[in-house]
This record gives structure tokens, C-alpha cells and sequence, in this order.
């Protein structure tokens, strides 16, 4: 996520410097064409074109700031759920000698857990963040959860077992294991929502149309704007084009919130304030914040 103020207008011209070339070049092509021949440029109507274009690019930024809003909204979620998973835990399972493997044990598994979606989200192996938390003599070197199709829902379900296992040894009564339980459901709804957003994208309209009609618009510009602009029409089409595309790219990169580029969501940086704080309630020092790289939130 970019979080400097200087605007990134270079970024999206090299997103889209092929195409302004291409651009350019057929703006040209279309002044010497006036100019040469004794043919005059139609009179379009742009300013029904623009207009209308710029209300569909507008739908389907919006639709993309959207999907991208939510998912830090589900993001959120997750972080206030796992502080209140780690003081359940603390609070409602004894501290006994007996019971201080699992209060641990289940500190560490969520901090694995979300370790886990961050990687299923990115579309990352996650067996490396997995057996980095849950490194240690007791755990074995095949950890089972690795081996199911969803590793981070493998991971609450564990939880979820031990939780019930806790109850049935008396360390805490149903009560207590019901209100633990509906955050593993909160847990479970935040990623469901993440899981949504990430497997189903924007339909094929809103993807599609939107480039065939900035494509079109940028061919017809010229030859709208010749009688006028005269020799400056290749300038003042391109950018004018460029604006246009600049926009398209907008919604391109809000789509999906989840991935690794500069403008998603800092999932390195959520994740690592959710283990730092579950460091804090086991009383070990937690990895330090992640700090902005070249204006970039990782």
C-alpha cells in the first residue's frame, strides 16, 4: 500500500506507455492526414462519448475501491478478534503448570493461522510461516494442517478441538468454551469474507467494456479534436487519453486487495502486529512493526 504523499503519476505511466506511444503515433498520423488532405475531420459528438465513458470508468473504480475498502474492513476484524482470542485464552484457561502448554499452544497456532491466510491470500506457500511460529521439539516436522486443502481453516479447526479437549479436562466449563468459540467464528467469518473477494472477480462487463470503450474513445479523440487543436492535437489527445487510461489503471489495481503489488493491502504489516501483540500476551518479544520502503506499506 502506498502511504508517501508524492503522487504516483510516473507508476502509471509505465503502466501505460506502450499504448500513450501507440496513442501519440496515431495522433499524429491523424493531424498529417488533416492537413494534407481535403478531407475534414466529422464533427463528433466527444463530449457525449467522454461523459458517458467516464460514468462507466467511475462504476467500475468505485466497484474496485469497494472490493479493496472490504477487504481491510475484514482485515480490521481479524485484528481486534485475535486480541480478544489471545485475553480469552490467558484469562479463561488456568494458570497451572498443566495447562501452560496449551495456553501457549493456542497463542502460537493463531499466530500461525493468520500467518497462513496472509499466504493463501498472496497465492504463497505458507508451510515456511507455519513451521517458523511452530518450530520446536515437540511439534513434529510434518505438521498435518500443511496437508489440507485450506491450511488456515486446518489450523482453527485444531484450535477448535483443543478448546473442546480443554473442556472435557474441566480447565474450563461450557460457558467458557462457548464464548471462545464464537471468536473462532468470527475468525472463520472474516476469512470467509477474504476468501470471497479473493476467488470471485469483478464480472466480465465490468472488466471487459470498460477497456473496449477507452480504446475506442482514444481513437476517436483525435479526429474529434484535429479542427480544433489543429498541429497540437497529438499532445493534447495524448493526454487527455492518458487520463483516461490512468483511471482504467486505477480500478486494475484496486481489484484485488489481496496480492503482492504496491497498491494492495499491507498484509506483512496487519500480520505482523497480530503477532506482535499475541509476543506481548505470552510475554516474549515480538517482531518489530514493518516499516514503509520507498513509500511502500508491505
Amino acid at each position: 500500500m502506498i502511504v508517501g504523499r508524492a503522487p504516483r503519476i510516473r507508476q502509471s505511466f509505465q503502466t501505460a506507455w506502450r499504448t500513450l506511444i501507440a496513442l501519440f503515433f496515431w495522433d499524429l498520423a491523424v493531424t498529417i492526414f488533416y492537413f494534407i488532405s481535403p478531407f475534414k475531420a466529422p464533427a463528433l459528438p466527444l463530449t457525449i462519448f467522454g461523459t458517458a465513458l467516464a460514468l462507466v470508468l467511475g462504476f467500475r473504480v468505485n466497484s474496485a475501491y469497494q472490493r479493496w475498502w472490504e477487504g481491510r474492513i475484514l482485515w480490521g476484524a481479524m485484528v481486534n478478534v485475535s486480541r480478544s482470542w489471545a485475553r480469552a485464552v490467558m484469562n479463561f484457561i488456568p494458570d497451572r503448570a498443566e495447562t501452560a502448554e496449551l495456553r501457549q499452544t493456542l497463542v502460537e497456532r493463531h499466530i500461525a493461522y493468520v500467518q497462513a491466510l496472509r499466504c493463501q491470500l498472496r497465492r504463497i506457500d505458507p508451510a515456511p510461516d507455519v513451521r517458523r511460529v511452530l518450530a520446536g521439539p515437540e511439534i513434529p516436522e510434518e505438521i498435518p494442517e500443511l496437508g489440507r486443502r485450506n491450511p488456515a481453516n486446518g489450523l482453527l479447526d485444531g484450535s477448535g478441538r483443543r478448546i473442546e479437549q480443554a473442556r472435557a479436562d474441566g480447565w474450563i466449563d461450557s460457558i467458557q468454551q462457548t464464548q471462545i468459540e464464537r471468536l473462532l467464528v468470527d475468525m472463520s467469518n472474516a476469512q470467509g469474507g477474504m476468501e470471497r473477494i479473493k476467488n470471485t472477480p469483478l464480472p466480465a462487463q465490468y472488466r471487459s467494456f470498460p477497456k473496449f470503450f477507452t480504446r475506442l474513445f482514444c481513437i476517436l479523440l483525435p479526429i474529434g479534436l484535429v479542427e480544433t487543436l489543429g498541429i497540437a492535437t497529438p499532445v493534447g489527445s495524448a493526454v487527455a487519453g492518458f487520463m483516461y487510461l490512468a483511471v482504467l489503471q486505477i480500478g486494475d489495481d484496486l481489484v484485488d486487495p489481496f496480492g503482492n503489488d504496491v497498491h494492495d493491502l499491507p498484509l506483512d504489516s496487519i500480520t505482523t502486529t497480530i503477532e506482535a501483540d499475541m509476543c506481548d500476551t505470552l510475554g516474549r518479544e515480538g517482531p518489530p512493526p514493518v516499516q514503509p520502503v520507498d513509500g511502500v506499506l508491505w
